[in-house]
């Protein structure tokens, strides 16, 4: 293995009906004044009770809050910048994101711009860096991005739509409250999305350029894949399994919180490569990676032909791993390329996405095998 860092200060309160302890958790890690972040005015947070419990739990607590709605997928910076100047006014102390992956990172943007005096565009462009951040807090309700242990969170600059991250231990969440029962409602398209998000954010750190022995966490990758792919299929049949939405909310955290990474070099090359797919076509994430991880496996393929056999081999029983992951996603609803996504970007677009690709990152993406532009390009066109 290679030198590493392992930081995960994240309290886990997990199980049913906890979203009920959010106040009490609040007060334990200092706050005063929340703000809650989370999606669609009208929509399930608050149709389905759960946003006047959280205020319930929080009044019962004497603290009081301010709500922010309108977060969505592919969160926007122009809500982070609303929700920066609605919390200084107010005088916000504590973050409080109820949803999944969009809801929790627009938090962690709110955060950094409250905490630091700079522009945010400054911060995802990489022109400044920063240690603070308002503490947050998480009621979770989707399994998918993992942004609930993370040190990092991905933001879309509207300004030619650029999807770029940020990532500081600061940013972790104090605690997240994660009950599976608040997935049940989830479509099953997006409970498959959430499920090939938690896949790639492991494969990401499993296909790795580091040629040291890194066995330990290869089993702890290996089996962390083999119950997401096992739970997914369950879970997008049968919503209302608890153990299947556990399993999948439980690995959404594992996958992501850097422990499937220990101790190698990550890749990352896909995830970048489909965040360009989601700022053009404002796609979901999971289903974009699902759509275009096949593309970049079979053109890297040679880098480490015994890697991706390994792969097929521990998770999917098969060492044709490409082919098994095709399999997997039409198994529960996922795409496998850009027509099944439901896009055809013209080749002045692909030229676009694989320029704000590398764009402001040296040329090129990825370190697995690290791809330029041109490399992007071909992937985006193998995977039509």
């Amino acid at each position: 293995m290679i030198n590493f860092d392992f930081f995960t200060p994240t309290k886990i309160l997990f199980g049913a009906g906890r979203e009920s302890e959010v106040g009490k958790q609040v007060v334990a890690f200092g706050g005063h004044k929340v703000m809650i972040v989370y999606g669609k005015k009208g929509g399930h947070i608050e149709t389905s009770g759960l946003l006047d419990r959280v205020h319930k739990s929080l009044s019962d607590a004497g603290l009081s809050y301010v709500d922010l709605n309108g977060v969505v997928p592919n969160p926007r910076l122009s809500l982070v910048k609303e929700g920066i100047r609605i919390g200084r006014a107010e005088g916000v102390d504590f973050l409080l994101p109820i949803g999944g992956g969009s809801v929790i990172d627009t938090a962690k943007g709110i955060g950094y711009g409250i905490a630091n005096d700079f522009e945010m565009e400054d911060l995802l462009y990489g022109c400044v860096k920063t240690d603070k951040n308002l503490p947050i807090g998480v009621v979770l309700t989707i399994a998918a991005a993992g942004s609930e242990m993370s040190s990092s969170m991905v933001l879309t600059i509207e300004d030619g739509m650029m999807k770029r991250s940020y990532g500081h231990d600061c940013a972790r969440p104090k605690f997240a409250i994660m009950n599976p029962e608040l997935t049940y409602s989830l479509p099953a398209y997006q409970t498959a999305s959430g499920a090939a998000d938690i896949m790639m954010h492991t494969m990401e750190r499993y296909f790795t350029p580091t040629d040291t022995d890194t066995s330990l966490t290869d089993r702890i990758a290996e089996g962390l894949m083999v119950s997401v792919r096992d739970a997914a299929q369950v879970a997008v049949k049968e919503p209302e399994n608890y153990e299947a939405r556990a399993t999948l909310m439980w690995a959404g955290s594992l996958s992501h919180n850097g422990l499937t990474g220990a101790g190698r070099i990550s890749d990352f090359g896909t995830h970048k490569i489909e965040h360009e797919l989601g700022g053009m076509f404002d796609v979901a994430h999971g289903a974009g990676l699902a759509a275009i991880w096949g593309s970049w496996a079979k053109y890297v393929y040679n880098t480490n032909p015994g890697r991706f056999a390994q792969f097929g081999e521990k998770v999917f029983g098969d060492s044709d791993s490409i082919t098994a992951w095709k399999t997997w996603c039409h198994s529960i609803g996922m795409p496998i390329t850009l027509t099944e996504l439901g896009i055809h970007p013209t080749d002045a677009q692909f030229e676009e996405m694989a320029e704000k690709c590398v764009f402001g990152r040296n040329g090129h993406v990825g370190f697995f095998q690290p791809l330029t532009k041109g490399d992007i390009v071909a992937i985006l066109k193998m995977a039509k």
